[in-house]
């Protein structure tokens, strides 16, 4: 068989919230039901996400999640960022609903359901075998604040290689650094 498409269902509590955000990120409701049960979809170009109501559920307990692999996850970023921008004056960076800020491998999306999606590259770029320690810093302390929660370890983890790897690239420092400010301001931290 060919062409068959997937369709991820996500859980929230409530649907009017989810629909009001992600009609900010510039998709669109496609369908809305509340009774028998509470459903939603919406679509932004070929992004297809459908949503289901459970009274009381708890969003900070969420484990739901999603991949959307994208030609170019940056241009997305900045479509959604705008969408933030605009109601909320800024990149919400902590707490519920939340966005990191993009690199070579993507960014996260938390929503108001408390359901993680994660925006990757449509085509990964292969890695080099002989990735220097703060291309691994970098990878381990965004996997532990992205996906764990763990800004400070991750903190921890990225000044550490700063100061260890002072051979790597100006490219890999700057995204390093650029991850680290990002960690200080989820963490009130402005140093």
């Amino acid at each position: 068989m060919a062409n068959e498409v997937t369709i991820p269902l996500l859980p929230c509590a409530s649907i009017d919230e989810v629909a009001e955000f992600y009609v900010m990120l510039g998709f669109t409701v496609t369908y809305r039901q509340y009774r028998p049960n509470e459903y939603l979809s919406v679509r932004r170009e070929e992004i297809n996400l459908h949503f289901f109501g459970i009274p009381g559920f708890d969003v900070t307990s969420s484990y739901s999640s999603c991949l959307i692999q994208a030609e170019d996850p940056r241009e997305l970023y900045e479509a959604f960022a705008a969408g933030m921008r605009a109601v909320y004056g800024q990149v919400l960076l902590s707490g519920i609903p939340r966005m990191t800020r993009p690199r070579r491998d993507g960014f996260l999306l938390v929503d108001p359901g408390g359901n993680w999606v994660r925006v990757v590259p449509a085509v990964r770029e292969r890695q080099e075998p002989g990735r220097n320690g703060l291309s691994r810093a970098l990878t381990n302390a965004v996997t532990l604040a992205g996906s764990h929660g763990a800004e400070r370890q991750a903190l921890k983890i990225l000044e550490g290689a700063l100061v260890r790897e002072v051979h790597a690239s100006e490219e890999e420092r700057a995204s390093a650094l650029e991850f680290r400010e990002e960690l200080l301001e989820r963490l009130n931290l402005h140093r």
